[in-house]
């Protein structure tokens, strides 16, 4: 009996040796017989890209895109982003597009400003403000990015200060007059006006086929009507008249600006031509469905209808001498506070290049502002846009040039002006309080 306990214990005891000499045996053929992992110091890695750091397991995250934004919606941006493919097939930069209206950015940009910061690396702006912004510091120079030789002479101007560019000039949609399908003008027996008689009978032949106002009246904060507006001075007082206008040398409340008003525009407005400002994507639908006859609309509307073929489209008729019309460029620049410049730059310069414009022309409702871009690579109704412009003079777009507080001014003082046309020298007034 008293034997037994020293004896268990030295039972106890080997058991616990042989134990740990088959873990110690275990582990040495799991270290020498199998492959083992090779620690690499973290300074020996290949650098992430975008010079992001590794996370806690030493893995690259995701490349941080480059964020892009522009006014294009639905169909029309539908149209822009294979620009924005091709553009990532060539560099292999990745991209986000996000649609926002230039209107609200007019507000929340110059508050990111203030801040050294930005929503995007590069976006769509008006020139007025890529100008403004630029010489404050908020926009790079461009110069050397965007080569100037292949645009027309001056086409840069709208966002240089001397020698330094602010943002590049895309593609541009003229602003040329009324749509029409044809066939609904053929099913009614209607042809285009040629004077302005002409174009008053075509407004009453053709209130009787449709379910509204012979004319929808696009209207979003103020424009479309602004356009409206400027085609009708473009038109009736000429080129002279429109760009004394944007340039503050005449006023609007002069006898000849007022004159454009009452024997034109506003006899239309109080015969009841016109609809009620509506919202103007969705009035691209009610108009094709026949519930208007007319819409006064930029040439982005061919890349908004079922079938451009169907489509047609008149300007004003009878002017009494020369006639301009509205050629309106997106214009875009990098803010000086993105954290992706090098790559926001080779976009930049690929958007004012040969190769986008001829990719977005192919998607209808575009004219290229770059030299290079072939008329084969038009839809056949963009073509027949383009020669819109013959004989023309070529004229910037009034609102978007000037900016600032007129331009909400004078697409506010527009809105009244549709609701009760009798307000015209108040409303003359009040725009022209607003003119720089």
């Amino acid at each position: 009996m008293g034997q037994a306990a020293p004896r268990a214990g030295r039972t106890l005891i080997t058991a616990l040796l042989v134990l740990v000499i088959a873990v110690l045996v275990t582990a040495s053929a799991v270290y020498y017989g199998f492959p083992q992992k090779v620690q690499v110091p973290v300074q020996q890695l290949p650098a992430c890209a975008d010079g992001q750091p590794r996370d806690a397991n030493f893995n690259c995250p995701a490349p941080v895109p480059l964020k892009v934004i522009g006014p294009w919606s639905a169909a029309e941006k539908d149209a822009f982003l294979p620009v924005l493919d091709l553009f990532r097939r060539e560099t292999g930069i990745s991209y986000a597009y996000a649609t926002q209206r230039q209107e609200d950015l007019q507000q929340s940009l110059p508050l990111d400003f203030s801040a050294h910061r930005t929503p995007a690396d590069v976006i769509f702006m008006p020139s007025s403000f890529v100008k403004q912004y630029g010489t404050q510091g908020h926009a790079v120079n461009l110069q050397g990015t965007i080569v100037e030789a292949n645009y027309a002479p001056g086409a840069l101007d709208p966002v240089k200060v001397g020698t330094s560019i602010y943002g590049g000039v895309y593609t541009g949609k003229v602003k040329p007059g009324f749509w029409y399908r044809h066939s609904f003008f053929a099913a009614h027996d209607l042809r285009p006006p040629t004077t302005w008689v002409e174009f008053t009978d075509l407004l009453a032949a053709i209130k009787p086929y449709v379910r509204n106002q012979a004319i929808i009246s696009g209207d979003g904060v103020g424009w479309p009507l602004s356009d409206v507006t400027e085609h009708f001075i473009a038109t009736y007082g000429g080129p002279s008249m429109h760009r004394q206008l944007t340039a503050g040398t005449l006023a609007w409340t002069s006898p000849s600006v007022k004159s454009i008003f009452t024997n034109y525009l506003v006899p239309t407005l109080e015969a009841g031509d016109w609809s009620a400002p509506r919202e103007w994507t969705a009035g691209v639908t009610e108009w094709w469905n026949g519930d208007y006859g007319l819409y006064f609309m930029g040439s982005w509307i061919t890349g908004m209808v079922p079938d451009p073929s169907d489509l047609g489209v008149f300007s004003l008729p009878g002017a009494p001498g020369p006639v301009g019309i509205v050629f309106g460029p997106d214009y875009f620049f990098v803010p000086t506070y993105s954290s992706k410049l090098a790559e926001a730059k080779q976009l930049a310069a690929f958007l004012a290049g040969t190769k986008a414009q001829t990719m977005q022309v192919r998607q209808g409702g575009h004219l290229a502002t770059v030299t290079g871009v072939p008329i084969t690579a038009y839809p056949v109704v963009d073509a027949g846009v383009a020669r819109l412009l013959e004989g023309k003079e070529i004229l910037s777009d009034l609102d978007d040039t000037i900016g600032g507080t007129f331009q909400t001014v004078f697409w506010s003082k527009l809105q009244l002006l549709w609701a009760d046309p009798t307000q015209l020298d108040t409303v003359l007034a009040d725009i022209e309080a607003a003119a720089p």
